[in-house]
C-alpha cells in the first residue's frame, strides 16, 4: 500500500496536467471524476498543506484574488507513481443514497416517496452525462471509464424502481 490517500493522489494525477489552484482542483476532479470519486473543497484545501508539507507539491504563482497555484514536485510524481502501482486493497461503495434506503422505513411515507423521485431524477441526469461521456471518450481506458458510469446509473435506476 502506498503513503499517499486516494484524495491526495487524485490531486497529484491532476497536477500532472499543469499548475492549477485549489478551486480548479476542485473543478476537475468533478470534470475528472464525475460521480465515481468525489472531491470537496474542504478535502482540497485539507490535502494541499499536507502534500506540500511531504514535498510532493510547491508553491506555483499567485493568481488572482490572492489564489494560489500548487505544482506537482519530482517527489510527488514519484509518490503519485508508486501509488499507482500498489495494490489497491478492497474498493468500498460509499453511497448516502444506499444509506439512506437502508433506513427509509423510518421516513413518513411522503417522504420516502420523496426521496425515491429526487435520486431517480438524479441518476437519470448521471445517465445522460455518462452516455454523453461514452460518445466524447477519445481513448479505450476513457471510454471504459464512461461505460461503467453508464452501467452504473442503471443499477442505480433500477434498484429504484425495485423498491
Amino acid at each position: 500500500m502506498s503513503d499517499l490517500n486516494a484524495t491526495a493522489a487524485a490531486l497529484l494525477g491532476l497536477l500532472h496536467d499543469g499548475p492549477k489552484t485549489g478551486g480548479q482542483l476542485v473543478s476537475d476532479a468533478g470534470e475528472r471524476f464525475g460521480a465515481f470519486f468525489s472531491v470537496t473543497r474542504s478535502q482540497v484545501y485539507r490535502e494541499l498543506p499536507a502534500l506540500a508539507s511531504a514535498g510532493h507539491v510547491r508553491l506555483g504563482k499567485q493568481g488572482p484574488r490572492s489564489s494560489q497555484q500548487y505544482v506537482i514536485t519530482a517527489s510527488g510524481k514519484r509518490a503519485f507513481k508508486s501509488w499507482l502501482a500498489a495494490d489497491s486493497g478492497p474498493d468500498h461503495l460509499r453511497s448516502p443514497l444506499i444509506l439512506r434506503l437502508v433506513h427509509a422505513n423510518t421516513l413518513p411515507a411522503k417522504q420516502r416517496a420523496s426521496l425515491l423521485e429526487t435520486a431517480k431524477e438524479t441518476y437519470t441526469a448521471d445517465l445522460d452525462a455518462a452516455k454523453a461521456a461514452v460518445k466524447a471518450a477519445d481513448e479505450p481506458i476513457a471510454k471504459a471509464v464512461a461505460d461503467f458510469g453508464v452501467a452504473r446509473a442503471r443499477a442505480a435506476l433500477k434498484l429504484l424502481d425495485s423498491i
